[in-house]
């Protein structure tokens, strides 16, 4: 490219010469011509202009690749953070080795992305990073887009897609069609504090998020609001095994929604067989839901004035197991977007 300019600019002066000098010869008669400048002046005069312009797009050139250089060292990547798993962690919620087997699973499949195109100026791993990232820290898609040097339209079209993906394999494939592990698996795998629970299929318990006020009528503002919470909130029931593996997730429901409603609706009860055991809270009054066979433990009523040794002990030994639910409950809780729920 540069060496046609540098040609083409010495043709330009060299044609402009001779038409000069042709014209001066026609002249010659009516007075004398100037004294002819030489050739070789006139290509050394050419290729000095073409040299100028190389330099001029050479500093162009360079200027470019130092500002590209500088915003990949600036670019924020999941590379940038591997070696640190506390870091990793904080970002995304799962360990290292955890995050290389959600990526390995979800590079398995063709990813049909959301908004139409593909994105190809980040790798799958930045990818799922971003996803991750905008579900544990919610951090808004202008700020990612800065972090990762792409445009806000890109970071959209990653994340609705990868939540999609992460929904698809991690929560339809592996956790509602696989259902809920048997008593002989959760035996397996059984904590000391499930001893007095060896039948125990499932803990469950019930978690609200907050969401907007709904603006479209005082009935869906009412059917939101929870007495609990003192405010509008969604509702879902979670279930965890013995060792604390989250195997069950129902749909969200209005705030207003109590327990035993959210229990018969979810369907979780066609999943117990006879022999299997409930562990619950006490606001979970579902024994008239249960299927024949299946038993609910739930930590007794204080209706004497002060529990009994036995009673103490009873409830002492459920609080024990149950907090493998509350754990895994505050765990989803500790992803951002759950903090709030928008108007929709």
């Amino acid at each position: 490219m540069l060496w046609s300019i540098r040609k083409k600019a010495v043709a330009t002066d060299v044609t402009s010469w001779t038409e000069t000098s042709t014209e001066a010869s026609a002249g010659a008669t009516a007075e004398k011509s100037p004294a002819k400048t030489p050739v070789k002046l006139k290509l050394l005069k050419a290729d000095y202009n073409v040299q100028n312009i190389e330099l001029d797009m050479l500093r162009s050139t360079v200027t470019q690749l130092q500002y590209e250089v500088a915003c990949a060292q600036n670019t924020f990547s999941y590379s940038s953070i591997v070696d640190n798993p506390h870091i990793v962690e904080h970002y995304t919620g799962l360990s290292p080795d955890m995050f290389k087997i959600v990526l390995g699973l979800c590079s398995r499949f063709d990813i049909n992305y959301r908004d139409g195109w593909q994105v190809d100026c980040l790798s799958y791993e930045d990818q799922l990073f971003i996803a991750l990232l905008k579900l544990r820290c919610n951090l808004s898609h202008l700020d990612l887009s800065v972090r990762f040097n792409v445009s806000v339209q890109t970071i959209g079209n990653i994340v609705t897609t990868w939540i999609l993906v992460l929904h698809e394999i991690l929560f339809k494939f592996m956790l509602r069609d696989n259902g809920i592990p048997s008593l002989d698996k959760n035996k397996g795998c059984l904590p000391s504090c499930f001893s007095s629970f060896t039948n125990c299929r499932i803990t469950l318990d019930c978690t609200e998020v907050q969401c907007a006020i709904p603006n479209t009528s005082m009935s869906r503002q009412s059917q939101t609001f929870s007495h609990y919470k003192q405010r509008n909130t969604f509702k879902a029931l979670v279930g965890v095994a013995p060792n604390g593996v989250i195997t069950f997730v129902s749909d969200l429901y209005p705030g207003s929604k109590s327990d035993k409603a959210i229990v018969e609706h979810s369907g979780i009860m066609s999943h117990m067989k006879p022999g299997d055991l409930i562990l619950a809270d006490k606001g979970f009054l579902i024994q008239s839901l249960l299927p024949q066979g299946v038993s609910v433990n739930v930590p007794p009523f204080l209706t004497h004035g002060r529990f009994t040794q036995q009673e103490v002990k009873l409830t002492t030994s459920i609080a024990r197991a149950r907090i493998h639910v509350e754990r895994a409950i505050a765990r989803i809780k500790g992803y951002e977007i759950l903090r709030f729920i928008d108007a929709h």
